[in-house]
């Protein structure tokens, strides 16, 4: 659903940006009480994730794909500031070195896919395991479902108020809302296996499964018990970085050597602007001509290296922010 520049005019594209640079600002901030020396990795991680499985574009109509957008995912393993973080620098990293988004776009697509999925993502997470305590798998699937829509749906209201193309709101909701809830059930899918991946190996690393996990029990000889929270039934630090390593290299596996087996239909925003007659009014990249554009295409960079070399840039880029962000307290690993 990346929006390329030209779908809108410059008040709406300034006023986005906005409303963008504001909710990481206020991210930022909030950050601080997610992170610390356990976590900022993990949330370097995420990100370099998210940004491997956007590459993966599914089928998901005739002539129609879809891809991963990773709001949920981030806010249920990381938290919902730390997730608007890491969507905002997986954007980043996709405009400014991909040319996947626009650049005066910037602040529409943060807006839509990185603080509206994360804020209903989490909304509808933590709506789901307050009626149903502990089905944190469930959970993930449902948020992650709703989630596509209603970004689909906030970029049609956008639309209407500052679209440069004079389509119809009820037109352009109706088709982006249809092809997204589709859209909707493959992100699910992933998002539910990912959760479920993570809860079985490092459950503690799962921010929104933290309270939910019945406390551990100790008792010893003398009959007296200790209570022990999921966060401090922590594994050794060798086996976090383990996990880390091990999560690393699934990453660079899914951007290096899956991303070639992707789909190359249109996405869901890009087969709407075909079919409704807007997509002419998207216009050339600024970098449309570095090497790495359209994923190594332009620059005759196989699609595997160029993935790599986003995750590289990803997991970097959020691991520096997640230090910078993080609350200064001793963590154990």
């Amino acid at each position: 659903m990346h929006v390329p520049d030209g779908f809108f005019n410059a008040a709406t594209s300034i006023s986005a940006g906005v409303v963008a640079a504001a909710g990481v600002a206020v991210c930022l901030r909030g950050a601080r009480r997610e992170l610390d020396d356990r976590t900022a990795p993990m949330a370097g991680l995420v990100a370099a994730f998210i940004f491997a499985v956007q590459m993966l574009n599914f089928p998901v109509a005739a002539g129609t794909s879809g891809h991963l957008l990773g709001g949920a995912l981030a806010a249920i393993l990381v938290g919902p500031y730390t997730g608007v973080l890491c969507m905002a620098v997986v954007l980043l990293v996709q405009g400014v070195f991909f040319a996947d988004g626009g650049l005066t776009a910037l602040g529409v697509n943060i807006t839509i896919m990185g603080i509206v999925t994360v804020l209903v993502g989490w909304g509808i997470f933590r709506l789901v395991t307050g009626l149903a305590r502990g089905k944190v798998v469930a959970a993930a699937f449902l948020a992650a479902l709703v989630s596509v829509p209603a970004s689909a749906l906030v970029f049609s209201l956008l639309f209407w108020i500052g679209g440069t193309a004079p389509i119809e709101v009820g037109t352009v909701a109706a088709a982006m809302g249809g092809v997204h809830v589709l859209i909707g059930i493959g992100e699910a899918l992933i998002t539910a296996v990912t959760v479920g991946a993570v809860l079985a190996v490092r459950p503690d690393l799962v921010y929104g499964a933290r309270g939910l996990a019945k406390p551990l029990v100790l008792r010893d000889a003398e009959g007296e018990s200790t209570t022990v929270s999921l966060t401090e039934r922590s594994a050794p630090a060798r086996r976090y970085r383990k996990f880390l390593l091990g999560g690393v290299g699934v990453t660079v596996v899914l951007a290096g050597i899956v991303s070639f087996f992707a789909s190359s239909s249109p996405d869901g925003l890009e087969a709407v602007a075909e079919n409704k007659g807007f997509i002419d009014q998207a216009t050339d990249h600024l970098f449309g001509g570095w090497a790495l554009a359209d994923y190594g295409d332009v620059g005759g960079i196989p699609v595997g290296v160029a993935g790599i070399i986003g995750v590289g840039l990803v997991l970097l880029i959020t691991g520096a922010l997640a230090f910078a962000a993080r609350s200064r307290n001793k963590t154990k690993v």
